[in-house]
């Protein structure tokens, strides 16, 4: 087996182990989804499984003596001779690296995302709280009250009134 072939086995198996189903499938919430979530992991089970079959393993050795009995030495050299001229390509990767800057600056852009995502939280957090103390003092709410906590809006409405435009 080739070293590329089975460092990707490697990978697949290892990849197979570290992804986490149970805890991506919380997050599918319709029945179509659920679907093809399964059929996402089905898939990925049968391909995992393949390649830790297919070429996870050395192909056994040819026994060309067996035959050699059988059929003839003049005939099976000729095969030997013309398997083992057989030269099977070795892998070039080069889709690697033309995406490698790519996913990398992929990985930096998700870390600076990672890093204010909390900041992030936390002022939403804090609006929701806004809105749900503005949700609840809304139907008793006046204009006046809620004027003073957002002054630009006062000076909005009262420019357009003072200059007669209604929207139209």
């Amino acid at each position: 087996m080739s070293g590329v072939a089975k460092k990707i086995a490697d990978v697949t198996f290892k990849a197979g182990k570290t992804i986490d189903w149970e805890g991506m499938a919380k997050f599918v919430v319709s029945d179509e989804a659920r679907k093809e979530f399964a059929n996402l992991r089905r898939t990925f089970d049968e391909v995992n499984s393949q390649l830790q079959t297919k070429f996870s393993q050395e192909p056994e050795p040819i026994d060309w003596e067996f035959y050699r009995k059988g059929i003839g030495s003049k005939l099976v050299d000729m095969y030997k001779e013309a398997y083992e001229s057989v030269g099977i390509p070795k892998y070039v990767d080069t889709v690697t690296p033309e995406y490698k800057p790519k996913f990398d600056a992929l990985l930096v852009e998700l870390k600076e995302a990672e890093q204010q995502s909390p900041k992030k939280s936390e002022r939403l957090e804090k609006e929701l709280v806004e809105f749900q103390e503005l949700k609840k003092k809304l139907s008793t709410m006046t204009a006046d009250e809620y004027y003073e906590k957002h002054p630009e809006l006062r000076k909005k409405f009262d420019d357009e009134i003072r200059n007669d435009y209604w929207g139209y």
